[in-house]
């Protein structure tokens, strides 16, 4: 078993959250996937963004806004 690591990107609204995850990398057909603690703080950064509460979402990860080019 192996883990790698990786930024995931949570989209909503006009922010973006990026969270650092461990991939876990195995011989199977699951192969590879999240621990469950990853998987739940993905869930509660999206739920964050969802009632916008950034400062939430700020202690997990990185906070950045979008805005329109044009």
């Amino acid at each position: 078993m192996t883990t790698r690591r990786k930024t995931k990107f949570i989209y909503e609204s006009c922010y973006v959250a990026a969270v650092e995850v461990r991939f876990i990398e195995e011989e199977t057909s699951w192969s590879p996937y999240l621990s469950l603690e990853d998987a739940l703080r993905l869930d509660r950064v999206r739920a964050a963004l969802q009632n916008w509460n950034i400062k939430a979402v700020a202690r997990i990860g990185c906070v950045y806004t979008l805005e329109p080019v044009a």
